[in-house]
């Protein structure tokens, strides 16, 4: 055996130190053998010294990225905790009317939103009511004659042509009156107007025919400035108020024979389309509010006929001319409650100074006078005060209100509108007594439901 057999092995080097010296030891017998392959091992070393001092680098890095996950742990998870909102951090009345200011906002915009659209269908709302009104007056008609065994349907028709036969033979023969003294309130117009001159010159006034004779100029002026303007314009605006009156008679006509005749049918169909929970509460405060609209009708058609009465019959004694149209013109204006009685009075007056002079257009005014107070001290008490609880405030208010939205129409119909409303309030209000919980006893009712 070799001396290199006997020598104890050396401990295994790495794969590379071993690559490393096989190619060393072949390096030198080639350098022994050849010296012109230098250039050629030189550059293999040099490869393989990249390659090496590359792996070491790729292992310090990972061994270094290693030490910083070890040095920096995972942040901890996010956890939640209790809520620090509290309604006691805010003043219970500030919450309580915020509560109540977003409610009133959307209610409101919605409510201006429906009139709106209302407001912009005036052509046709305004008939329906005025027929809802008319309905609320001819309907006990209707029932009575449904008692004898007539159908409802001929019983609302003969109502309808009957009541429109009657207004149009009532305005027949106030036209026929108007015809018939216009030649002789001419010529008292003529007389009346010279005793007025007669009177601001000779009376407390002591005006001169030159202040006279100015103070008429300025009149006729003022009259002749309202009447300028593009007569075109005037013809158009005049036929398109013609046609909505025309378009509206038709509609009030037709609307008030189908309430008539098919009110209930009507009626039943608007409650189904409320939610089943509230149907029951919708019918019985439509059912109210029919009943309060019914008595506020009578009760004004009752003051309404004693107004033309008592004034038609001051008229007569004081020989006024065009008693019959005075009478139906106060009677068409107690409709408009406070405002209407003292226009046709008014104006009964102005016809009593033209035709008869001042002492008796002063015992117009008179009489004119007790006939109000009888209707603003007995009469208005007595029936309006029992059927219909409105405050003369309330009343007031509908009637601005009234006046502003639709004009003489809104005026005629406000107050109609608000009785109606106030006994609907009173009526739901009688559901909840004092203490009780509003959204405890809905949730009671829809649970019941």
């Amino acid at each position: 055996m070799s001396k290199d057999a006997d020598e104890p092995q050396a401990p295994a080097e790495p794969e590379d130190a071993v690559e490393i010296a096989v190619d060393d030891a072949e390096d030198d017998g080639d350098d022994d053998g050849d010296d012109d392959g230098d250039d050629e091992t030189t550059s293999r070393r040099q490869r393989e010294n990249d390659r090496l001092a590359d792996r070491i680098a790729h292992q310090f890095a990972q061994q270094w990225s290693m030490l910083r996950s070890e040095r920096r742990p995972d942040p901890e998870p996010i956890r939640t905790g209790p809520s620090n909102f509290s309604r006691a951090q805010v003043p219970w009345g500030v919450d309580l009317a915020a509560a109540w200011s977003w409610r009133i906002v959307i209610i409101g915009i919605a409510g201006f939103a429906l009139w709106n659209a209302l407001t912009f269908l005036a052509v046709i709302t305004i008939p329906l009511v005025i027929a809802l009104l008319i309905s609320a007056l001819a309907s006990p008609a209707v029932r009575a004659a449904g008692a004898f065994g007539v159908p409802r349907g001929i019983a609302a028709f003969v109502v309808v042509i009957g009541g429109l036969a009657v207004v149009t033979a009532l305005f027949t023969f106030v036209g026929q009156q108007v015809a018939q003294g216009s030649t002789d309130l001419a010529d008292q117009v003529v007389a009346g107007l010279g005793e007025i001159k007669s009177w601001l010159r000779d009376g407390p006034l002591h005006a001169s025919d030159s202040q006279i004779n100015q103070w008429i100029d300025q009149a006729a002026k003022g009259i002749q400035d309202l009447a300028k303007g593009n007569v075109l314009e005037k013809v158009t605006e005049v036929g398109t108020a013609l046609s909505h009156v025309l378009a509206g008679v038709f509609i009030v006509l037709f609307s008030t024979y189908f309430f008539l005749a098919d009110g209930h049918h009507i009626w039943a169909w608007c409650v189904r389309l409320a939610p089943r929970a509230a149907r029951e509460r919708v019918d019985s405060s439509g059912r109210v509010a029919w009943i309060s609209l019914t008595r506020f009708v009578r009760a004004t058609v009752i003051v309404a006929l004693t107004d033309a009465m008592g004034v038609m019959v001051a008229a007569a004694i004081l020989r006024v001319p065009l008693v019959a149209a005075i009478g139906v013109l106060v009677f068409l204006g107690a409709f408009v409650p406070m405002l209407g009685a003292l226009v046709a009075g008014a104006v009964a007056v102005l016809v009593a100074l033209v035709a008869k002079g001042p002492l008796v257009a002063l015992f117009m005014l008179i009489g004119v006078v007790i006939v109000q107070q009888f209707e603003s001290h007995v009469l208005q008490p007595f029936l309006m005060g029992r059927w219909v609880s409105v405050h003369p405030l309330g009343v007031i208010v509908a009637i601005g209100v009234g006046v502003l939205v639709a004009g003489v129409a809104g005026a005629l119909i406000a107050v109609p509108l608000a009785a109606a409303l106030n006994a609907v309030v009173q009526h739901l209000a009688s559901y909840t007594a004092v203490g009780d919980d509003p959204e405890k006893l809905l949730e009671r009712e829809l649970g019941h439901a």
